[in-house]
């Protein structure tokens, strides 16, 4: 679905371009090009010390601290995951490499989760409370620290980077604590229609 939206996109600014008359289409489609290499070639290096970082912190156990401290809220957002299992873990990860804001180091620990939370639910390929929950807590996610907003930030040349941190925490606050509310909201109403 999202490829034909993009190809709408595509044809209709490509249309509207030569409709307007403007033989620039080129060189912008090369320049925009050449523009987000720069961007991913300057970014590799901050996301390889952000990464070098939680790394140490994974082997040297404070990830491991941070995910036990976090499992007994995970344990009140998700009833239905057994005491001990090893999803708690990986949500636990997940939501913690998320509120640093590495997200490129979340999707492992979330891709896990899932699959250990369709383990809990037979192999259905239906989703589970937990899955919906834990799809919408990864979505909206709670970060303290947005280091690749900070990085962008700083390759575009921003005076202080980080003074977006407090508007981030807020935001990112407030739309996680809306979406849970949400989805309880949406899961009794589902669940007073099924029963």
């Amino acid at each position: 679905m999202v490829n034909y939206i993009w190809a709408i996109f595509i044809i209709v600014g490509i249309s509207f371009s030569i409709f307007k008359g403007d033989s620039n289409i080129t060189s912008t489609l090369i320049t925009g090009g050449n523009k987000g290499i720069d961007i991913i070639i300057n970014l590799v290096p901050l996301m390889c010390l952000w990464l070098g970082v939680m790394k140490i912190a994974e082997i040297s156990g404070l990830l491991k601290i941070i995910s036990n401290k976090l499992s007994k809220f995970i344990k009140i957002i998700f009833p239905e995951i057994p005491d001990g299992d090893v999803a708690i873990g990986y949500i636990s990860s997940n939501i913690v490499m998320n509120m640093l804001g590495l997200g490129n180091a979340a999707t492992p620990f979330g891709l896990k989760a899932m699959k250990e939370l369709k383990r809990l639910n037979n192999e259905s390929n239906v989703a589970s409370r937990s899955m919906i929950t834990f799809l919408i807590i990864n979505t909206s996610s709670v970060t303290i620290i947005p280091t690749t907003v900070i990085s962008l930030r700083v390759l575009n040349g921003s005076t202080n980077a980080s003074e977006i941190m407090t508007a981030t925490i807020v935001t990112t606050f407030l739309s996680t604590f809306i979406a849970l509310i949400l989805d309880r909201i949406f899961y009794f109403l589902w669940r007073k229609k099924h029963v």
